[in-house]
């Protein structure tokens, strides 16, 4: 199977890495610790997955919900996964503050920008190596 992350998706973030069952996504957003998490697999519904790979997924989802908590010490942890725009199954992981631009409304759509910084890129890369690592299979 050929496995290709919609245009989409990877114009709008940054190519952190991958787990055993996803590639992992940062958002450009800096304003909002925004990890998306894209299956690989052709499903488009989380529900249809074989119930191993739900498992596997999940735990995937809440390591990074853990990481995103502690690293940019988030008040509320958002997960969601809708796809009405973009068919491909993706999870998105998202920290939200008190404080931030869109609190407590939502975060998709806002004109509330700022782009990270490359080097805090390779910075968030460079802490979540040790999560992404516990899950590949290599």
């Amino acid at each position: 199977m050929t496995f290709y992350i919609d245009k989409r998706l990877t114009a709008d973030s940054y190519r952190l890495g991958e787990f055993d069952e996803c590639q992992l996504l940062l958002s450009k957003n800096a304003l909002f610790p925004w990890f998306i998490l894209v299956p690989t697999t052709q499903e488009t519904e989380f529900y249809k997955l074989d119930p191993n790979q739900q498992s596997r997924i999940q735990q995937q989802i809440n390591a990074i919900a853990q990481f995103t908590e502690e690293y940019f010490s988030t008040d509320k942890i958002n997960i969601a996964s809708i796809g009405n725009i973009i068919p491909q199954l993706h999870i998105h992981v998202i920290g939200r503050k008190h404080s931030d631009a869109c609190w407590p409304g939502v975060v998709w759509g806002t004109p509330h920008f700022s782009d990270y910084a490359a080097d805090d890129v390779i910075n968030i890369k460079n802490q979540l190596a040790d999560t992404l690592a516990f899950f590949r299979s290599d």
